[in-house]
């Protein structure tokens, strides 16, 4: 899918062709969509990489052709074996357009879709590149702060669970974040090489900008390694756990079966094919019964002085 986007004075507008200054966001896009971004100009080797979902972030450029490569965070959904991922977003620019190539439909692109960034131009192709930089770290962060939220009503099931079904959703998230921790490093090592490139540096807002996303990015990268550790010590904690509420109800029931296995025993010495003591008297069976009863009490008493119930 191919999508036309340009300012106004007032807002973000959709267009059915391109013109100049014009932003082009592309989804997945077909041969056909991909021919057009070459007819305009475009590399057809750097729309490839953008499509690839092994690529890593780089800066590049051939004359005024530049391609920001970076990755971006999206959400799988909760029923995937990973429920964040990351997937490259290929930016590529001239002095006539910019063009954003991702195999994925995200929620980074959908803001600048939507207008819900402050302060977007699509003839500043510099300052556009910088708020996508600046958006993607953000949305590390928001993503971050989900899972740590998901992690914390996980710690609440699993001090009393005896199943694995939360330590294997605690190893979907741990996934998560390695994804994340790869894809953070890797964008922040891109704009370190960018700083010390001559693209943003003409303007200072443009300098400045460009250090809030490396300043956010490396708050992601710090906030992920936390949250990393943390769900390693829970998912250790958390197996023993596991490990111990099981001991604790096979002591139970191994201590029922013990207080129950008396009166049984009781019962099978009286009910035996021979002469036994009481079995002519009258109040034998209510005798045997309380007898049964006053030792499964005793043994009771015993193994809770033991602390087995």
């Amino acid at each position: 899918m191919l999508f036309i986007f340009r300012n106004d004075e007032q807002n973000l507008k959709t267009l059915p062709e391109p013109v100049s200054s014009c932003w082009l966001h592309a989804v997945d896009p077909s041969p056909a969509e991909i021919a057009q971004l070459t007819a305009l100009g475009f590399s057809g080797d750097n729309i490839a990489y953008a499509l690839d979902p092994d690529e890593r972030p780089r800066a590049e450029h051939d004359g005024d052709d530049w391609l920001v490569l970076m990755r971006i965070p999206y959400f799988r959904g909760e029923v995937d074996d990973v429920p964040y991922a990351t997937v490259p977003l290929g930016v590529l620019f001239n002095p006539n357009h910019i063009v954003t190539v991702c195999r994925m439909n995200n929620d980074v692109l959908q803001e600048f879709a939507l207008g819900r960034v402050r302060d977007l131009s699509t003839a500043k192709h510099n300052r556009f590149v910088l708020r996508l930089l600046l958006n993607t770290a953000i949305r590390f962060l928001s993503y971050l702060r989900e899972v740590s939220r998901v992690v914390e009503a996980l710690e609440d099931r699993l001090q009393k669970s005896i199943r694995n079904q939360e330590v294997l959703e605690l190893l979907r998230y741990q996934k998560s974040l390695t994804y994340f921790t790869t894809a953070l490093k890797a964008n922040a090592l891109m704009m370190e090489r960018l700083q010390k490139s001559q693209l943003f540096q003409k303007y200072p807002d443009d300098a400045e900008l460009l250090d809030d996303a490396l300043t956010e990015t490396l708050q992601a990268i710090e906030m992920t390694s936390i949250e990393s550790d943390i769900l390693s010590g829970m998912m250790d904690a958390f197996a023993s756990i596991i490990s111990n509420n099981l001991n604790q109800i096979i002591k139970l029931l191994t201590s029922i079966t013990i207080v129950l296995s008396f009166p049984a025993i009781v019962a099978g010495l009286f009910g035996m094919n021979v002469m036994v003591p009481l079995g002519d008297h009258p109040l034998g069976f209510p005798i045997i019964l309380g007898v049964s009863v006053l030792i499964s009490i005793s043994v009771v008493a015993v193994l809770k002085k033991l602390d087995w119930f």
